[in-house]
């Protein structure tokens, strides 16, 4: 299998467009890999490179971890409330393949991380999340522990400054598959179907084994 370069997809209000260099994938060997036969690329270095722990805060106003709220296979994806039309997209695409997985008897969360914290407080992340999925849980934070939680999964996001209240944020677009006590296990990008998504999906969960 070849190694793949991932180019992060960034959402800059309406428009989408390639951000180069945001990080490159190198390979990870078939034979150090339990997931090598799910797989339609190749993931940066081993279950390592991608994710780590964070610190984050639910809609209640509580205070997370990664090991809190993942517990179970998570479609994690990095984006903000006020994004047009990038991240209700993607966010409901995310939810049908939850559904879908549910169909099939299998069960995930859907999950997004605000990049936009000053806006997205707990309550906005809380009514944006329901409007979405009943299942979803959307997380925001402090500045640092959002920059924290990027920087984790190679997320990239930039606000632009054009206006002090109606701005946009430029941010990757990639949803991460995210499996509960191992942690990163897959990226998918904007043109998979709920359909693949859940297909892939379910290759990854019935491979995973006890957590």
């Amino acid at each position: 299998m070849k190694p793949a370069t991932l180019v992060a997809i960034v959402a800059a209000g309406g428009l989408v467009a390639l951000s180069a260099g945001i990080w490159v994938a190198t390979q990870w060997g078939r034979g150090d890999d339990p997931f090598a036969d799910c797989r339609e690329g190749v993931v940066a270095g081993g279950a390592g490179a991608i994710g780590g722990p964070f610190e984050l805060v639910l809609p209640s106003g509580e205070t997370v971890t990664d090991a809190d709220v993942i517990t179970e296979p998570t479609l994690l994806y990095f984006g903000y409330t006020f994004c047009p039309d990038i991240c209700p997209l993607d966010n409901i695409r995310n939810a049908d393949a939850v559904d879908l997985l549910a169909e099939a008897g299998y069960s995930a969360t859907p999950m997004m991380i605000s990049v936009d914290p000053a806006r997205d407080t707990p309550e906005v992340m809380g009514q944006y999340a329901a409007n979405i999925h009943d299942k979803m849980i959307g997380l925001t934070g402090s500045e640092a522990q959002v920059a924290q939680a990027a920087k984790a999964y190679r997320a990239y996001y930039k606000k632009n400054d054009e206006d002090p209240e109606f701005y946009s944020v430029d941010h990757s677009a990639f949803t991460y598959l995210v499996l509960p006590g191992l942690g990163f296990a897959e990226f998918f990008r904007r043109d998979v179907t709920p359909e693949q998504l859940a297909e892939r999906t379910t290759c990854y969960i019935d491979r995973m084994g006890p957590a």
